[in-house]
């Protein structure tokens, strides 16, 4: 009897292990899956903007006569930039908006896709 009771103890226990790791599991497996949209969205938007200044400052700096044609038509789209030292963080604050709604948008799309799939 004593022998029969300590297998069925041990036989719960093990019952009980594997429901805490399939809990663990789970928990881990959301918390791993899950992109932070805000923090994503902050690092594309430094990276954005910062690019958007240093190449902006980098033609400036190198000058000539006609100075950054291409790049001056973000001025198309970002209101008030030009290839100027005041445009360059102006293109750096467009730059950092812009990169934070893309990284926003990709990190929500993302968790989009993986509550689909552990459904």
């Amino acid at each position: 009897m004593q022998k029969m009771s300590a297998a069925f103890s041990k036989s719960n226990q093990r019952e009980k292990m594997m429901e805490t790791n399939d809990a663990d599991e789970e928990l881990l497996e959301q918390a791993v899956l899950r992109i932070n949209g805000t923090v994503l969205g902050i690092v594309f938007g430094i990276i954005l903007g910062l690019l958007i200044f240093i190449i902006t400052n980098w033609l400036v700096i190198k000058g000539g006569e006609v100075v950054g044609p291409h790049l001056a038509l973000l001025g198309q789209f970002f209101i008030g930039y030009k290839v100027t030292f005041l445009g360059s963080l102006i293109g750096m604050a467009y730059g950092f908006i812009t990169g934070f709604l893309v990284g926003f948008l990709i990190a929500w799309v993302y968790n989009a896709v993986v509550a689909i799939k552990n459904r």
